[in-house]
């Protein structure tokens, strides 16, 4: 047989090509609570408010209610803190959130008093986050998991884990699981042989990983993002009768998103190729056996996107205000660039049998290019005055997770990713509070609290189902519940205002190496995995004035 190189870790889609599986465009959807100082410091609950630069991005009806043009720009410097395990790192990072104009042209009719516009840039979501951690003890491998759902599973052979060196991970001509396995290598072993080596080998009719009978190890994880996604906003908006305030929104979408994750195995007593001549005829051994192995994955996705929102005040009484808004999906086009680099080193007896390295396409970058839309949301507002002097305000909004697609660059949804969307994930549940009282005609305090329900079903929580990712990385992580407590406070001065606010993050989220494997669902394996905590602080400032 002509030995030809394996190349490394690969989770590909059934049956078709594409760049991006559900948990994918879930990290893509979200936002945050970011835009203006008096926005973030009542925990974004504007839905019937308006009269802020950040409604542009929540309630466009909100730029009917301004009676006066208003130009602002907001600072913020972020505290962030991740703990995974035991391990917690800390990152400032400084950016500009917020820049707008709202121009108010006032109209001499009763029943249209004003016609309003604006633009504003708001930066919807931060993706900087970056922890580690290591979870001892576990109770199975990676390279089990590759074993049981390329081969057990899928019921590939092992010929179909043979590539050439510059083969694309996105781009295989197999289906649907693949792995790091083997690669020629020299031998460090007396004689230096050549031959194959791999996390996986055949067992009778099956594959097997490194884990079995007697294996005992420990694995370390880390991940790095980076990026942001920006809105830029145009919007109009319209006062009738002083009663009913009408907005809509075009909004231009530019996404830039950096992540190295890294994934390791300590492995004592695994299953190890005793003689890596031929992979067909090697002898597997565990007898005082130790194996070193893990890959990097770095990913670089860029994308543009466009969305609409339609929305509405309506002001029943002086006291009283409704709001109701309406969010298209973003449609993004996306390019990702990539590349994986993984190695493995085999031990008996504490002397090396192998060691081997290998990069996918040689060490350059693979590309791909797709397009995906993320949820539809919907908003509803209620919101009350009291006297002069105080403002109570609630928002709920409701965000259909199970609506979000993936398709290929001409627009054409993948159907299997859609089916994964519906099973994998559930509509989130966001609610706001906010208040606010002027503690004279200049200076005004302010508070909030906001919480955001979990974006998975129970049976992905739980471990009940396999979970499919694509290109070259298994892991995937998610959000249980993200809260933000707030607090700020206002002053204004003639046509001068200036607004400070103090938002702390708490977000719980769950960290998976790669899915559990369950098997026509009677049986299963437990994963590696951690529970992951942001407790971060955000200061940030905003000048402005309204003429």
């Amino acid at each position: 047989m002509k030995k030809k190189v394996l190349a490394l870790l690969l989770c590909g889609l059934p049956l078709v090509i594409n760049a991006q599986d559900a948990f994918d465009v879930l990290q893509m959807s979200q936002t945050e609570l970011r835009g203006t100082s008096r926005f973030q410091s009542m925990a974004g609950a504007f839905g019937a408010l308006g009269g802020d630069l950040s409604v542009l991005t929540q309630n466009p009806a909100g730029i009917g209610v301004y009676r006066n043009s208003d130009l602002g720009i907001t600072m913020s410097l972020d505290f962030n803190s991740t703990k995974a395990g035991m391990d917690k790192l800390n990152e400032t990072k400084f950016n500009v959130s917020n820049v707008g104009y709202v121009g108010a042209i006032r109209l001499d009719s009763e029943s249209v008093p004003n016609l309003n516009f604006g633009f504003t840039y708001n930066r919807l979501q931060s993706y900087n986050r970056h922890y580690r951690g290591a979870v001892g003890d576990i109770p199975y491998s990676m390279s089990n998991y590759i074993a049981d759902e390329f081969v057990n599973v899928s019921d590939y052979g092992i010929e179909d884990l043979l590539w050439d060196d510059d083969f694309n991970p996105y781009f295989h001509g197999y289906a649907p699981w693949a792995a790091i396995t083997m690669t020629e290598m020299k031998s460090t072993a007396p004689g230096g042989n050549k031959g194959f080596v791999g996390i996986i080998y055949p067992m009778g009719d099956l594959m097997q990983g490194l884990y079995g009978n007697g294996t005992s190890g420990n694995a370390y994880y880390e991940v790095d993002e980076r990026g942001h996604a920006d809105e830029y906003n145009i919007a109009f908006g319209g006062n009738i009768g002083n009663k009913l305030y009408l907005g809509i929104d075009f909004g231009i979408l530019d996404l830039d998103y950096w992540s190295t994750q890294y994934y390791r195995e300590e492995l004592d007593n695994p299953y190890i190729m005793a003689d890596n001549v031929d992979l067909f005829e090697s002898d597997i051994t565990n007898v005082n056996t130790s194996a070193d192995w893990g890959l990097n994955n770095y990913l670089h996705t860029k994308g543009t996107g466009v969305n609409f929102k339609l929305g509405l005040i309506w002001r029943p009484t002086q006291a009283l205000r409704l709001g109701a808004a309406f969010h298209t999906p973003t449609y993004y086009d996306m390019r990702d660039t990539y590349r994986v680099d993984a190695w493995l080193d085999g031990y008996q007896n504490d002397e090396m049998l192998y060691s081997a390295d290998k990069s996918s396409n040689g060490g350059d970058e693979n590309s791909s290019t797709y397009t995906i839309s993320t949820p539809w949301r919907f908003m509803g507002s209620v919101a009350g005055v009291i006297g002069t002097k105080g403002i109570l305000s609630l928002d709920y909004e409701y965000v259909a997770n199970q609506t979000m697609r993936v398709g290929n660059d001409r627009g054409h949804n993948y159907p299997d990713v859609t089916d994964r969307v519906k099973e994998y994930f559930k509509p989130s549940h966001i609610i706001r509070l906010g208040a606010e009282y002027r503690v004279s005609p200049s200076w005004s305090l302010r508070a909030g609290y906001s919480y955001k329900t979990s974006q998975v079903k129970k049976d992905v929580d739980d471990y009940n189902l396999n979970i499919v990712t694509v290109g070259t990385n298994p892991a995937y992580q998610y959000d249980n519940t993200v809260q933000n407590i707030t607090c700020g406070v206002g002053y204004r001065h003639k046509a001068f205002y200036a607004d400070m606010a103090y938002v702390h993050k708490i977000r719980n989220s769950v960290y998976n190496a790669f899915s559990p494997v369950v098997i026509d669902d009677r049986h299963g394996f437990d994963n590696v995995s951690a529970d992951v905590k942001d407790n971060n602080d955000r200061i940030s400032l905003t000048l402005g004035m309204r003429f």
